[in-house]
């Protein structure tokens, strides 16, 4: 298991926000709470074998 420190911007307060992604190797998609406003925010994890994993975030 592989953990990734990203800095993100929350969809709804605009705050930049450090988020841990897991990367297990395979897309995947999630919700976790914005840790300054607590709206949740949709992640969208893509990644292939041979690169770090890209990072989408939007509103639920």
């Amino acid at each position: 298991m592989d953990l990734d420190e990203r800095e993100i911007y929350c969809p709804y307060c605009g705050e930049p926000i450090v988020v841990l992604i897991e990367y297990i190797g395979e897309p995947q998609e999630y919700i976790e709470d914005c840790q300054v406003c607590c709206c949740p925010i949709v992640f969208n994890i893509a990644s292939s074998a041979d690169e770090w994993p890209s990072v989408e975030v939007r509103a639920e």
